[in-house]
């Protein structure tokens, strides 16, 4: 299984690539609007993981 971040990088990636194959700007609007969600999940959780290691660091101090 791969990691949350991974998951959410490629699947933003893959949105892009479908937004840029997009034949409506409808079509290409809603794939450019699911890679912002993945985007921000990925932000999310790589912030999550910041906050855990500063509070193990902060614990050990």
């Amino acid at each position: 299984m791969e990691p949350d971040e991974r998951f959410y990088r490629r699947r933003a990636a893959e949105e892009l690539a479908a937004a840029s194959r997009a034949v409506t700007e409808a079509a290409r609007d809603r794939r450019v609007q699911l890679a912002h969600v993945f985007l921000a999940r990925l932000k999310e959780s790589e912030a999550n993981a910041m906050l855990f290691e500063w509070g193990d660091a902060r614990e050990s101090a």
